[in-house]
């Protein structure tokens, strides 16, 4: 089976590297007995280069919805990660997608903050701790990912 669209997966700080932490094992595998194909997902996160110069050039609030500009396509989807669901680049991002009919599923903590509404599925762990949000975030992705390794193993 070969997948043709693809996921785009962001965040600050912390979020950033569950973001990376997550595109490796999309990428790669979560367990070690499942030897499958790699799942498309792309780190809006990982590419330093890209990100400076867009932050230079065009302010951090677009560091991520530039590059889903150019690589996003209609029926890829969106996977945003924030604690607080405020920031602009995420805010921004989301904006993006909507306009590009990107589907756009949001991990956010406290009240989901602006970026609940802006997304077109949202969890939202209801705490202000940054630490219990982020590894709510870890959990239920791991917990997705283990269910899709199921279904494209079988």
């Amino acid at each position: 089976m070969k997948l043709k669209k693809r996921i785009f997966i962001c965040g600050n700080g912390g979020s950033a590297a569950e973001a990376e932490h997550l595109s490796a094992e999309f990428l790669v595998r979560l367990k070690l007995e499942n030897n499958r194909q790699a799942l498309p997902i792309i780190s809006l996160t990982q590419n330093a280069a890209v990100i400076t110069a867009c932050g230079n050039d065009f302010g951090f609030e677009n560091i991520f919805s530039r590059t889903l500009e150019g690589l996003g396509k209609v029926g890829d989807i969106l996977w945003c990660l924030s604690t607080s669901g405020n920031s602009k680049n995420i805010l921004n991002v989301l904006k993006k997608a909507k306009k590009k009919r990107i589907l756009s599923i949001s991990f956010l903590g406290n009240d989901g903050g602006k970026a609940r509404a802006l997304s077109d599925i949202s969890f939202v762990v209801q705490s202000n701790n940054i630490a219990r949000v982020q590894e709510c975030h870890l959990f239920l992705s791991h917990y997705i990912l283990s269910e899709v390794e199921k279904i494209i193993t079988k």
